[in-house]
């Protein structure tokens, strides 16, 4: 049984090797290459994308901190220390979501980083490619001619030309797969994305809470040591004048 399967396979083989045009397989080498290309430059733009999205929210949660604290100041100029206290509150809990998309998008950056310079690895050695491809088709081409100008002057057969084949077959397919190997390799090295969700347990929730109230209380502090400081100034100069 293992006799006529190695038999089939010798058989199959010969037929691919005399049907198989080696210059047809490094095309489309390169353009697997290409894909793969284009598929790692998606990847990066996506990246960018998310990354660019990450920042405008951080330049709107920035916005809405400078307007939460002026409401608190001009909460307790009303003598509406329950409004201003809210307001506080809402500034300090969009505080921790400014200090939570910082952290992101520092990931973001990074992984940005290494898919660019994965990327232009990458590219350089598919141009490498290109360039041996095209060498390789031409002194193919040549040899080809070559054969076929001997053999109708020397009447030799086709069948002899199978061992030749066989050895530029196996060179041709060596090639292809080191630029496999070297592509997969920087693939490899570029890392994967970054999970950027991520679920806070109730301590953390709890331990967040306390942190905003405490630094309602110190803002609140702060806001009414102001006021009592610009009244006594109001007072002193009306006594002056």
């Amino acid at each position: 049984m293992n006799r006529v399967s190695t038999v089939i396979k010798q058989k199959v083989n010969m037929l691919l090797d005399k049907y198989e045009d080696p210059r047809e397989a490094l095309d489309y080498s390169y353009v697997k290459q290409l894909e793969m290309l284009n598929k790692l430059r998606r990847s990066l733009a996506e990246v960018m994308t998310a990354r660019k999205r990450l920042e405008m929210q951080k330049s709107k949660l920035w916005e809405n901190i400078h307007l939460l604290d002026e409401q608190a100041r001009r909460s307790l100029d009303a003598n509406r220390e329950d409004l201003a206290k809210l307001a506080l509150e809402r500034k300090n809990a969009n505080l921790l979501q400014v200090q939570s998309l910082d952290k992101q998008i520092t990931d973001m950056q990074q992984e940005e980083q290494k898919l660019e310079e994965t990327t232009k690895r990458l590219a350089l050695k598919v141009d490498e490619f290109k360039s041996k491809k095209e060498v390789i088709k031409a002194q193919y081409s040549a040899a080809e001619a070559q054969v076929k100008i001997k053999e109708s002057v020397t009447g030799i057969s086709e069948e002899m030309t199978d061992v030749g084949m066989a050895m530029d077959r196996a060179e041709d397919k060596t090639e292809k797969m080191k630029a496999k190997s070297q592509a997969l390799d920087d693939m490899m090295n570029s890392g994967v994305l970054t999970d950027y969700t991520s679920n806070k347990d109730e301590i953390e929730k709890e331990l967040e809470k306390i942190t905003v109230q405490s630094s309602v209380e110190e803002e609140l502090a702060k806001l009414k040591s102001e006021r009592e400081r610009k009244k006594k100034q109001q007072v002193e100069q009306e006594a002056q004048q």
